[in-house]
C-alpha cells in the first residue's frame, strides 16, 4: 500500500529549526523525524512513499540523494572504504517519489497534487509527517475495510497540560480534570484512504474541512480511537522529550524494538 507524506509545510509553530531547515526534516536523534515516520510504516511492510514537497523541497532531494546505510548503521569499512559490511539487520529498501507540490498549497491541494501517484491504489495510507505513533496500523486498516467506508484518521487526546474545569448550569465548579482524562479528541494526522476520497475533493480545498464535512454528512468517515503513545512535533518542547526518549533507547513507535509504551497520561506529565 503508497504512503503519502505531506511534507511542504513551513512549521511556523517551530520556526527555531524550520527556518533553516524543513520541519520533517528536523532530527529527532540522529535521523529527521521524517525518518522516524517512513521506518514506522515500513516495519508493517509499507514502503512506497509518495512525498508532497514544497517549502525547501530541495533539503528532501539532496537528503535521499545522498542517503547512505552506512550513516545510520553499524558497519565494518576495509579496503580503504570500497567495501562496507553492515552489522545487524539491514535496513529495508524504500521506494520514494518526490514530488514538488508547490509552496503555498494545504494538505487536501497536495493530495489532489499526487493523485496520479495513487490511481491505481484500492486503498492508500497518508500522513502529516511530524508526529511519532504506536497506534497498530494494521487494526486501522482493517477498521476501514470492514467498515466500507471512504476515510479513517487517527484520533487521540490531545497532551495538553493545563487543567480543564466542569461547571453545572448554576454555574458551579463541578470537577477539574487533567486534559489526558478528558474526553477531547484530536486528529492526529495518521489516515487510511479508498481512493474514493478524491470524489468528495474539489480544488482549493483544505483536507480535514471541506471535504472531512462532505464525508461525515455521508456517514463515510470513521475515527480511530487510540489511547496509545502520541506525539506531535509542533514545539522545541515536543522536539526535547523525542530527543530525550531516544536517548533512553525508548521508541515506541519501533514497533520490532520497542519495550516499553508510552502512554498519553505519562506525556502529558512529562510536558509540564
Amino acid at each position: 500500500m503508497k504512503v503519502v507524506l505531506f511534507c511542504g509545510g513551513l512549521g511556523t509553530r517551530i520556526r527555531d529549526y524550520s527556518e533553516s531547515i524543513p520541519k520533517p526534516m528536523i532530527p529527532v536523534g540522529q535521523q529527521p523525524i521524517l525518518w522516524h515516520v517512513m521506518q514506522y510504516y515500513s516495519q508493517y511492510g509499507h514502503r512506497d512513499f509518495v512525498l508532497c514537497l514544497g517549502y525547501k523541497a530541495n533539503a528532501f532531494k539532496e537528503f535521499f540523494l545522498n542517503w547512505r546505510q552506512s550513516t545510520y548503521s553499524d558497519c565494518v569499512i576495509s579496503s580503504s572504504g570500497r567495501k562496507v559490511e553492515y552489522l545487524g539487520e539491514e535496513l529495508p529498501d524504500l521506494r520514494v517519489t518526490l514530488v514538488d507540490t508547490g509552496m503555498w498549497r494545504n494538505i487536501g491541494e497536495r493530495l489532489m497534487a499526487v493523485r496520479d501517484h495513487v490511481k491505481d491504489e484500492k486503498m492508500f495510507l497518508a500522513n502529516y509527517s511530524d508526529g511519532l505513533s504506536d497506534v497498530p496500523l494494521p487494526e486501522m486498516v482493517e477498521a476501514l475495510q470492514k467498515s466500507g467506508k471512504v476515510g479513517c484518521f487517527l484520533a487521540v487526546r490531545p497532551p495538553i497540560t493545563f487543567h480543564l474545569a466542569e461547571f453545572d448550569d448554576g454555574g458551579n465548579v463541578k470537577r477539574f480534570r487533567v486534559g489526558a482524562d478528558s474526553d477531547i479528541w484530536i486528529n492526529a494526522g495518521y489516515f487510511v484512504f479508498t481512493n474514493r476520497i478524491f470524489d468528495y475533493m474539489k480544488e482549493g480545498e483544505e483536507l480535514v474541512i471541506e471535504p472531512f464535512q462532505r464525508l461525515i454528512d455521508e456517514g463515510q468517515l470513521i475515527g480511530f480511537r487510540y489511547n496509545g503513545f502520541f506525539r506531535a512535533m509542533d514545539t522545541l518542547k515536543d522536539k526535547q522529550l523525542l530527543e530525550d526518549m531516544v536517548e533512553r533507547g525508548n521508541m515506541p513507535w519501533q514497533i520490532k524494538n520497542s519495550t516499553t509504551s508510552v502512554g498519553t497520561a505519562e506525556l502529558a506529565e512529562a510536558a509540564q
